[in-house]
């Protein structure tokens, strides 16, 4: 259940989200295009970012582009 505490674990890396363009979901209500976003955990698939509304939440990672390069 490390979920539960995400939001004060340590910041893995800062990735920048590159759009919003999403099939699905309105991941423009929750993510800002240039915006730089804090990973708190990340599978093969996601990131786990603090969103806008300041919750930890699960992304797509072709949403974002790693910042530190």
């Amino acid at each position: 259940m490390i979920h539960l505490n995400w939001n004060e674990t340590k910041t893995l890396k800062q990735v920048t989200c590159i759009h919003t363009n999403a099939e699905k979901y309105m991941v423009e209500n929750v993510l800002t295009k240039g915006h730089v976003y804090e990973v708190k955990n990340e599978t093969d698939e996601f990131y786990f970012v603090v969103d806008n509304k300041g919750r930890v939440s699960g992304f797509y990672k072709d949403y974002f582009q790693d910042t530190n390069g």
